[in-house]
């Protein structure tokens, strides 16, 4: 899929703090993008649904903790 940052709807969390140090996720019909809220020109992870799932599973099991 060729991303189009201006056509997607950007989104974080409200837990996210006031200082910005967070990320923002954009979904659409067979994926979801993961972008730096500091650098929206940056670079975008695509998952599609099933890595998605695996990525949310491997956060809540805390494999990212550090």
């Amino acid at each position: 899929m060729t991303l189009q940052n201006n056509a997607l709807t950007w989104r974080k969390s409200s837990r996210s703090a006031a200082a910005g140090h967070c990320v923002e996720i954009a979904s659409a019909a067979s994926a979801v993008f993961v972008r730096d809220s500091k650098d929206v020109s940056g670079p975008v992870l695509e998952f599609g649904a099933l890595g998605w799932a695996e990525f949310i599973a491997g956060v809540r099991a805390g494999e990212f903790d550090r």
